[in-house]
């Protein structure tokens, strides 16, 4: 008997590194037309691109390629960095896709709308970036320079400066997903959080600082959307997570603890039952 469980678990471990390779293979396929596609415009990508430092530069000053590569390799980054951005819905399907049938009836409930607030809110921590935090960081930085500096930044050096903000502040819109999770968990509770606010305040700060490059002014423009992002985090998890008090997160833990010792066929079978 127990000889046809273990090959029965190594079967099903088989199919789900079968499986994960098939969705591994249609993500990087995704990735890959997409990249194709952007490259064909990466020029024209570029120049939207660095549009909101075009315009704070001052007249007769333009970007230029110190390395002789830099024309060619800066927009062939652009078009991969681009490609995954796209495909980020695709990728995280592919991965909801693969973890979907292991998880309960309730876990498949707040999985979903977990997953897409993800992918909106890294959207808009991108775009929060590009009209808001770059027309202000820009527009300091070049008001700065000494008048016998003339302004001209590399365009290699540009790219890796946005694509840096780009990645701290879509990671840093998904702050509420991250807290809702915590206290749905039952890691932390919302009180507990919420008497944390000043640390919290502090955190974001450091956070900033490290994800952000080194100067005051960006620091701070990611702090504080970090912090209110947080704040709204924890007014969904008050207003979606049962209090504690009442007992229904204590119910929902006994109710999944019932289940623990069940092997993964077991556990497969009971979950088409739930969801017929």
């Amino acid at each position: 008997m127990s000889e046809a469980v273990e090959q029965e678990e190594q079967q099903t471990l088989i199919e789900h590194l079968l499986e994960l390779r098939d969705r591994i293979i249609r993500a990087l396929i995704c990735i890959a037309v997409l990249f194709l596609m952007f490259f064909a415009v990466a020029n024209p990508l570029y120049e939207i691109l660095s549009e909101p430092l075009r315009e704070m530069m001052p007249e007769g000053t333009s970007m230029i390629a110190t390395d002789v590569a830099s024309p060619f390799l800066a927009p062939l980054k652009l078009a991969l960095f681009l490609s995954i951005f796209a495909a980020m819905p695709y990728l995280l399907y592919q991965v909801w896709a693969f973890v979907a049938p292991g998880l309960y009836k309730n876990e498949k409930a707040v999985a979903m709308p977990i997953f897409i607030s993800s992918v909106v809110l890294f959207y808009c921590g991108i775009a929060f970036a590009y009209f808001v935090v770059f027309p202000l960081v820009f527009g300091f930085f070049t008001s700065v320079a000494p008048d016998s500096v003339a302004v001209m930044t590399d365009i290699n050096s540009y790219l890796t400066f946005v694509m840096k903000l780009f990645f701290a502040f879509g990671l840093a819109f998904e702050i509420p997903v991250a807290t809702f999770l915590l206290i749905r968990a039952g890691i932390v509770s919302a009180k507990d959080l919420g008497a944390k606010r000043p640390y919290v305040l502090i955190f974001c700060f450091i956070v900033g600082m490290f994800m952000t490059p080194p100067d005051i002014f960006s620091q701070t423009l990611l702090a504080f959307p970090m912090y209110a992002l947080f704040e709204l985090g924890l007014l969904f998890s008050k207003i979606f997570v049962p209090i504690s008090d009442d007992g229904t997160e204590a119910e929902a833990k006994d109710a999944e603890d019932d289940f623990v010792g069940e092997t993964e066929a077991e556990r497969v079978g009971r979950q088409e039952e739930e969801d017929a």
